[in-house]
Formats: structure tokens, sequence, C-alpha cells
């Protein structure tokens, strides 16, 4: 793609606690590309961790880079007549991920782990691939997804965390009937209790440091609340079927695989630190348990557009909306989780028609 002379704001991250909101050049779309008028993008676990520590997990900060994969807007153009997506003046969201389709995991169809994929505001690869928060982007058309009938775009920007705990909760197997243990209350945890109890779990009990963290679980379905400092908490379970840790600390998983029932599952869906984490692995070999990795998703993003459109009780994740020019406000907020859930930056109107 080729820059016009156009500027639209954007967040862009230049190293820890260096987040910046630049004018930055409008992209034009070449072929097989669609311009999007960004409407609301949502701020990630992975930003804040950018913007606090320069880095995800091993993947390190390296250059300037937009920031952002949560994203909806408004389809504006497109490069080239040919090129596939919804018309012009289309709400819709923003896949993120665009696979190689040829290494051997995206010839087996697990394209989530595909070893040179691009993945909107990552450092995994160099050069970055630039993120979606900007006014103006432009991205593969075919990553475009219309926005279902009578969905908000608001709530349309939990698309992409609600695919990824769609895709967590698919790793733990069938679920229907089960009692399911989620540690970590955050947007994700969240969306793990929303997507667990859309795949028939009977029970979900949520663990959590924070007592605003779990009353956000509770309004998407959570059963039973834990304080996970109170070992003396009445709503511990003695056992669970099925445990999907989304906390990212090693003291979470250790719990997961000290509840689940024997022969029981555990996806490990938080990214943990750096480097070894302590947990009881002797477990594993004594009680037959099954560790599971989970790691973004694919299919599952168009099957969280069907369900965000099916279930309004998703509109109290989302704690505040903010106008993009005081995105460091935003992300402070963002990572108070005991004032917020989701926080949405807003980059203006759609585009008249």
């Amino acid at each position: 793609m080729s820059a016009g002379k156009a500027l639209a704001p954007g967040c862009v991250i230049h190293g820890p606690g260096d987040l910046r909101v630049e004018d930055v050049p409008v992209p034009r779309p070449g072929p097989g590309e669609a311009l999007v008028a960004v409407r609301y993008g949502g701020v990630c676990g992975s930003d804040l961790h950018y913007w606090r520590h320069g880095g995800v997990g091993d993947f390190r900060l390296r250059e300037p880079m937009l920031l952002g994969h949560e994203v909806v807007g408004t389809v504006v153009a497109y490069g080239s007549p040919d090129a596939p997506g919804p018309a012009a003046g289309t709400s819709v969201a923003v896949h993120p991920a665009t696979p190689c389709g040829v290494c051997p995991e995206c010839v087996d169809g697990r394209r989530n782990v595909c070893r040179d994929t691009r993945y909107l505001g990552s450092a995994a690869r160099f050069p970055h691939v630039q993120g979606g928060f900007a006014a103006r982007i432009v991205v593969p058309a075919e990553q475009l997804r219309a926005l279902p009938a009578g969905l908000d775009p608001r709530r349309g920007a939990l698309a992409e965390p609600l695919s990824v705990a769609l895709h967590a909760v698919r790793r733990a197997g069938d679920l229907a009937g089960r009692h399911v243990l989620v540690t970590g209350a955050g947007p994700i945890g969240c969306l793990v209790v929303a997507a667990a109890k859309a795949a028939g779990g009977a029970h979900v009990t949520v663990t959590d440091l924070l007592p605003a963290a779990l009353e956000y679980a509770r309004a998407v379905g959570a059963d039973t609340l834990v304080r996970a400092d109170d070992p003396g908490d009445s709503g511990w379970p003695v056992e669970v079927d099925a445990a999907i840790e989304a906390s990212g600390v090693a003291a979470g998983l250790d719990t997961c695989l000290r509840l689940v029932r024997r022969g029981g599952v555990v996806v490990q869906l938080g990214m943990l630190p750096p480097g070894r984490s302590p947990f009881a692995g002797n477990l594993l070999v004594s009680r037959e348990i099954e560790l599971r990795g989970a790691f973004r998703f694919d299919g599952e993003f168009d099957d969280a557009l069907l369900l965000l459109a099916a279930e309004p009780a998703f509109d109290a994740l989302v704690g505040a909306v903010v106008p993009v020019r005081d995105a460091a406000s935003a992300f402070e907020l963002a990572a108070d989780r005991s004032r917020s859930c989701k926080v949405l930056l807003d980059f203006g109107a759609p585009p008249a028609a």
C-alpha cells in the first residue's frame, strides 16, 4: 500500500511508557485491500504490556508501532474493483490475522498458530505489523466481516477478545453440563465465562483478587465468585470438570491443576511471563490431567459476532469509551481493573455516506 498526504490520529508506542497520539498518513488501499474508517478500538492486555513493558512475552518492541487489533469501523473504499468484502459504507469488524496459508500449521487447519502470520499491532516479527489504532487503516479485504443486523459497533468491538475466549473454550472440549473453573476475571476471563455458558457449561466458578472484576464476571453469567486470595472463601469448589487459566500468572495455573478432576482438562490461555513458571507439574502425571494451550483464534471470529448480536449482556463489559486524543487516560483506566473492564478508544463519527 502507499501513503497519501492526508493525516489522521493514531496511537503509536515508542517504548515502555512512551505512548503518543500522532497524526499519521492516511494509507491508500492496493489491489485486494480495503480502506476502513475505524470507529472504536478496544484496549487489550497486550496493548497494555507494550505500553508498560515494551513487549508481550517474548515479543519485544524494536521500532515505533501503531497499537491495536480489536477494531470496528466502516468500509470507505477498495483498492481494486474485484476485492472481496462488504460494500463501501458497511459497518465491519476487522479480523486481525493474516495467516500465510502454506506452513504446516495452516495446511493442518491450525491457522491460529501459523508460524508466519501477520497480526495487527504485533511485534512478533520485524518490521512489526502496524496495528489498527488509527482513524484510517488499510487491511486485506478478506479480513472484513459485516456486523450482523442490530449489532451496535461498541459491542461489536468485543469480537476479537470474544473469539479468543471461544477458542479457549473449544480447546477445553465438550463443556455441556460441566462445572468449569475460570481463573482471572479480566476482560478475557469474563468473556471466557460467557463463552463457557454459551457452550452449555452448567456451572462456572470464577476467581480473582478484585471484587469489582468478579462483578463483571457475574454480569455475563458466572455462577460462583471466589476471592483468589482468600483460602477460606466458601465458594471454592472441591473439584471441577475443566479449568481455563485466564490470569496469566503461575499461581492461577497451579490452582487449575489442583482443582480439576482426575483426567480433566486445563487450558492455559493467559500469557505467562517470559522464562520459567512454577506449577504443580507432578499432578499432570498422577492425575492424568491434560494441559492444553490456547492461542488467538481463527474461524471463531464469525461465531463471536453472532453471539454478540444475540446477547446484550456483553454491553456490561464496556466500562468506558474515551476519545483517541485522550489515549493516555484510556490506557491508565484500562490498566486499573478496579475501575473498568473493557475500555474503548473512540476515533470519531463514521464518514458521511
